[in-house]
Protein backbone atom coordinates (compact mmCIF):
# COMPACT_ATOMS: atom_id res chain seq x y z
CA UNK A 1 0.00 0.00 0.00
CA UNK A 2 2.42 2.61 -0.95
CA UNK A 3 0.15 5.43 -2.07
CA UNK A 4 -0.99 5.44 1.44
CA UNK A 5 -0.56 8.89 3.01
CA UNK A 6 2.22 7.99 5.99
CA UNK A 7 4.62 7.29 2.70
CA UNK A 8 4.20 9.62 0.01
CA UNK A 9 7.09 12.30 1.11
CA UNK A 10 9.52 9.75 1.65
CA UNK A 11 8.62 7.27 -1.17
CA UNK A 12 11.88 7.54 -3.34
CA UNK A 13 14.15 6.54 -0.09
CA UNK A 14 11.74 3.87 1.28
CA UNK A 15 12.33 2.16 -2.62
CA UNK A 16 15.92 2.57 -2.56
CA UNK A 17 16.08 1.54 0.93
CA UNK A 18 14.09 -1.66 -0.29
CA UNK A 19 16.66 -2.45 -3.43
CA UNK A 20 19.38 -1.73 -0.58
CA UNK A 21 18.03 -4.77 1.41
CA UNK A 22 17.24 -7.09 -1.28
CA UNK A 23 13.29 -6.55 -2.35
CA UNK A 24 14.00 -5.52 -5.96
CA UNK A 25 10.99 -5.95 -7.18
CA UNK A 26 8.23 -4.14 -5.29
CA UNK A 27 3.77 -4.56 -6.33
CA UNK A 28 2.28 -1.27 -5.12
CA UNK A 29 -1.49 -2.46 -4.28
CA UNK A 30 -4.81 -0.51 -5.61
CA UNK A 31 -7.82 0.27 -2.97
CA UNK A 32 -10.04 2.30 -4.62
CA UNK A 33 -10.01 4.06 -7.69
CA UNK A 34 -8.39 6.61 -6.80
CA UNK A 35 -5.59 4.42 -5.25
CA UNK A 36 -5.13 2.49 -7.85
CA UNK A 37 -4.67 5.33 -10.66
CA UNK A 38 -1.68 6.50 -8.32
CA UNK A 39 -0.21 3.19 -7.85
CA UNK A 40 -0.46 2.98 -11.55
CA UNK A 41 1.66 6.47 -12.12
CA UNK A 42 4.13 6.10 -9.65
CA UNK A 43 4.89 2.43 -11.27
CA UNK A 44 4.86 3.97 -15.04
CA UNK A 45 6.94 7.27 -13.79
CA UNK A 46 9.78 5.12 -11.50
CA UNK A 47 13.26 4.05 -12.71
CA UNK A 48 12.60 1.06 -10.31
CA UNK A 49 10.89 -1.91 -10.88
CA UNK A 50 7.16 -1.21 -9.75
CA UNK A 51 4.11 -3.50 -10.78
CA UNK A 52 0.82 -2.53 -9.59
CA UNK A 53 -2.65 -3.86 -8.93
CA UNK A 54 -6.23 -2.37 -8.87
CA UNK A 55 -9.07 -2.74 -7.06
CA UNK A 56 -11.75 -1.86 -4.73
CA UNK A 57 -11.01 -3.16 -1.57
CA UNK A 58 -14.10 -3.96 0.69
CA UNK A 59 -13.74 -1.38 3.00
CA UNK A 60 -14.37 1.15 -0.22
CA UNK A 61 -17.41 -1.05 -1.68
CA UNK A 62 -19.53 1.73 -1.19
CA UNK A 63 -17.79 3.70 -3.38
CA UNK A 64 -18.16 0.99 -6.22
CA UNK A 65 -20.89 2.04 -9.38
CA UNK A 66 -20.77 1.19 -12.65
CA UNK A 67 -18.51 4.85 -13.78
CA UNK A 68 -16.11 4.40 -11.05
CA UNK A 69 -15.36 0.16 -12.35
CA UNK A 70 -15.21 1.21 -15.77
CA UNK A 71 -12.42 3.50 -14.91
CA UNK A 72 -10.78 1.12 -13.10
CA UNK A 73 -11.13 -1.55 -15.89
CA UNK A 74 -9.46 0.99 -18.10
CA UNK A 75 -6.09 0.72 -15.64
CA UNK A 76 -5.40 -2.68 -17.31
CA UNK A 77 -4.42 -0.92 -20.47
CA UNK A 78 -0.93 -0.24 -19.09
CA UNK A 79 1.18 -2.60 -18.93
CA UNK A 80 2.14 -2.00 -15.07
CA UNK A 81 -1.13 -3.24 -13.68
CA UNK A 82 -0.88 -7.20 -13.15
CA UNK A 83 -3.68 -8.00 -11.08
CA UNK A 84 -7.31 -7.40 -10.03
CA UNK A 85 -7.52 -6.56 -6.14
CA UNK A 86 -7.52 -5.54 -3.38
CA UNK A 87 -10.62 -7.29 -3.71
CA UNK A 88 -13.07 -9.42 -1.36
CA UNK A 89 -14.86 -9.61 1.84
CA UNK A 90 -14.29 -8.06 4.87
CA UNK A 91 -17.46 -8.51 7.63
CA UNK A 92 -15.20 -7.30 10.42
CA UNK A 93 -15.69 -3.89 10.44
CA UNK A 94 -18.27 -3.72 7.92
CA UNK A 95 -17.37 -0.28 6.65
CA UNK A 96 -19.01 -0.69 3.56
CA UNK A 97 -21.89 -2.88 4.00
CA UNK A 98 -21.87 -6.56 2.88
CA UNK A 99 -24.34 -6.30 0.24
CA UNK A 100 -22.49 -3.04 -0.90
CA UNK A 101 -19.01 -5.71 -0.80
CA UNK A 102 -20.60 -8.74 -2.74
CA UNK A 103 -21.79 -6.36 -5.54
CA UNK A 104 -18.28 -4.92 -5.25
CA UNK A 105 -16.72 -8.31 -5.51
CA UNK A 106 -18.72 -10.05 -7.99
CA UNK A 107 -17.92 -7.71 -10.57
CA UNK A 108 -13.97 -7.64 -9.94
CA UNK A 109 -14.36 -11.80 -9.96
CA UNK A 110 -16.26 -11.30 -13.18
CA UNK A 111 -13.75 -8.59 -14.88
CA UNK A 112 -10.84 -11.29 -13.86
CA UNK A 113 -12.33 -14.22 -15.10
CA UNK A 114 -13.70 -12.94 -18.55
CA UNK A 115 -10.08 -11.19 -19.15
CA UNK A 116 -7.75 -13.82 -16.74
CA UNK A 117 -6.14 -11.66 -14.85
CA UNK A 118 -5.18 -13.21 -11.27
CA UNK A 119 -7.04 -12.28 -8.05
CA UNK A 120 -5.30 -10.48 -5.07
CA UNK A 121 -8.05 -11.15 -2.86
CA UNK A 122 -8.78 -9.71 0.78
CA UNK A 123 -10.49 -12.31 3.29
CA UNK A 124 -11.71 -11.25 6.67
CA UNK A 125 -14.58 -13.01 8.94
CA UNK A 126 -16.05 -13.83 5.76
CA UNK A 127 -14.60 -16.99 5.06
CA UNK A 128 -18.23 -19.08 4.29
CA UNK A 129 -19.38 -16.38 1.97
CA UNK A 130 -16.68 -15.98 -0.08
CA UNK A 131 -16.47 -19.66 -0.88
CA UNK A 132 -20.61 -19.34 -1.51
CA UNK A 133 -19.42 -16.86 -4.29
CA UNK A 134 -16.20 -18.04 -5.42
CA UNK A 135 -16.48 -22.01 -5.72
CA UNK A 136 -19.10 -22.28 -8.91
CA UNK A 137 -16.24 -20.44 -10.17
CA UNK A 138 -13.22 -22.42 -9.53
CA UNK A 139 -12.56 -23.57 -12.66
CA UNK A 140 -12.41 -20.46 -14.14
CA UNK A 141 -9.90 -18.31 -12.27
CA UNK A 142 -6.83 -18.27 -14.12
CA UNK A 143 -4.93 -17.59 -10.66
CA UNK A 144 -5.49 -15.72 -7.20
CA UNK A 145 -3.71 -15.01 -4.00
CA UNK A 146 -5.04 -14.79 -0.59
CA UNK A 147 -3.59 -11.74 0.36
CA UNK A 148 -2.49 -11.41 3.95
CA UNK A 149 -4.02 -14.89 4.97
CA UNK A 150 -4.79 -14.93 9.10
CA UNK A 151 -7.36 -17.88 8.81
CA UNK A 152 -7.70 -21.63 10.30
CA UNK A 153 -6.69 -24.35 9.18
CA UNK A 154 -9.98 -25.67 7.47
CA UNK A 155 -10.05 -22.28 5.87
CA UNK A 156 -6.37 -22.68 4.49
CA UNK A 157 -6.77 -25.82 3.07
CA UNK A 158 -10.48 -24.78 1.31
CA UNK A 159 -8.28 -21.80 -0.09
CA UNK A 160 -5.59 -24.58 -0.63
CA UNK A 161 -7.73 -27.00 -2.56
CA UNK A 162 -8.93 -23.95 -5.41
CA UNK A 163 -5.15 -23.70 -5.63
CA UNK A 164 -4.52 -20.12 -4.59
CA UNK A 165 -1.76 -19.07 -3.71
CA UNK A 166 -1.27 -17.95 0.17
CA UNK A 167 0.11 -14.62 0.80
CA UNK A 168 1.82 -14.69 4.70
CA UNK A 169 2.87 -10.72 6.17
CA UNK A 170 4.57 -9.96 9.43
CA UNK A 171 1.11 -11.19 10.90
CA UNK A 172 3.41 -14.05 11.74
CA UNK A 173 5.44 -12.66 14.10
CA UNK A 174 2.18 -10.81 16.27
CA UNK A 175 2.69 -13.17 19.63
CA UNK A 176 -1.28 -11.31 19.78
CA UNK A 177 -2.66 -13.13 17.49
CA UNK A 178 -0.56 -14.78 14.41
CA UNK A 179 1.10 -17.32 16.19
CA UNK A 180 -0.71 -19.95 14.63
CA UNK A 181 0.58 -19.36 11.35
CA UNK A 182 3.84 -21.15 12.21
CA UNK A 183 2.35 -24.84 12.50
CA UNK A 184 0.08 -24.09 9.41
CA UNK A 185 2.62 -22.60 7.51
CA UNK A 186 4.23 -25.97 6.97
CA UNK A 187 0.98 -26.82 5.72
CA UNK A 188 1.57 -24.37 2.70
CA UNK A 189 3.03 -26.48 -0.22
CA UNK A 190 6.05 -24.54 -1.51
CA UNK A 191 4.75 -23.88 -4.77
CA UNK A 192 1.76 -21.86 -3.53
CA UNK A 193 3.35 -19.85 -0.87
CA UNK A 194 4.14 -16.45 -1.24
CA UNK A 195 5.16 -13.29 1.29
CA UNK A 196 4.22 -9.99 1.47
CA UNK A 197 4.65 -6.59 4.08
CA UNK A 198 0.97 -4.84 3.61
CA UNK A 199 3.18 -2.11 4.02
CA UNK A 200 2.93 0.61 5.77
CA UNK A 201 0.59 -1.92 8.02
CA UNK A 202 1.56 -4.92 9.69
CA UNK A 203 4.83 -3.88 11.19
CA UNK A 204 6.89 -7.05 12.58
CA UNK A 205 6.80 -7.33 15.84
CA UNK A 206 10.06 -7.49 16.90
CA UNK A 207 12.52 -5.97 19.20
CA UNK A 208 14.77 -4.28 16.27
CA UNK A 209 11.46 -2.07 15.49
CA UNK A 210 9.83 -1.62 18.69
CA UNK A 211 9.73 2.20 17.83
CA UNK A 212 9.08 2.03 14.51
CA UNK A 213 5.51 2.80 13.41
CA UNK A 214 5.17 2.27 9.48
CA UNK A 215 5.79 -0.79 8.01
CA UNK A 216 8.33 -0.53 4.69
CA UNK A 217 9.19 -3.14 2.11
CA UNK A 218 12.25 -3.48 3.03
CA UNK A 219 11.47 -5.42 5.95
CA UNK A 220 9.99 -8.17 3.83
CA UNK A 221 13.28 -10.34 4.89
CA UNK A 222 12.30 -10.44 8.07
CA UNK A 223 8.99 -12.38 7.04
CA UNK A 224 11.12 -14.19 4.55
CA UNK A 225 13.32 -15.50 7.70
CA UNK A 226 10.67 -16.48 9.70
CA UNK A 227 8.83 -18.17 7.59
CA UNK A 228 12.24 -19.79 7.13
CA UNK A 229 12.46 -20.50 10.09
CA UNK A 230 8.91 -22.17 10.64
CA UNK A 231 9.35 -24.78 7.94
CA UNK A 232 12.58 -26.12 9.01
CA UNK A 233 13.89 -25.75 4.86
CA UNK A 234 16.50 -24.80 3.48
CA UNK A 235 16.59 -20.93 3.45
CA UNK A 236 17.80 -20.58 -0.32
CA UNK A 237 14.85 -23.10 -1.12
CA UNK A 238 12.15 -21.86 0.16
CA UNK A 239 13.10 -18.23 -1.23
CA UNK A 240 13.65 -19.00 -4.48
CA UNK A 241 10.72 -21.04 -4.48
CA UNK A 242 8.98 -17.86 -3.12
CA UNK A 243 10.71 -15.66 -5.42
CA UNK A 244 9.24 -17.79 -8.80
CA UNK A 245 5.61 -17.79 -7.26
CA UNK A 246 5.40 -14.08 -6.99
CA UNK A 247 6.71 -14.18 -10.91
CA UNK A 248 4.59 -16.70 -11.85
CA UNK A 249 1.42 -15.28 -10.47
CA UNK A 250 2.07 -11.95 -11.74
CA UNK A 251 2.95 -13.36 -15.01
CA UNK A 252 6.27 -11.64 -15.24
CA UNK A 253 9.79 -12.98 -16.49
Amino acid sequence: NLTHPSLNKGLDLVLKNSIEKGVTRISITGTDLEESIKAKEICENSSYDLISTAGIHPHQAKTFNDQTFSQLKDLFNSKCVKAVGETGLDFHRNYSSPKEQEISFKAHLDFAIDNGFPLFLHIRDSHKRFMEIVKPFEDKISKAVVHCFTGNKQELYDYLEMGFYIGITGWIMDERRGYHLKDLIKDIPLDRLMIETDAPYLIPRIPDLKQERINKPEYLPLVADEVCLNRLEKKDKVIDAIYLNSMEFFNLT
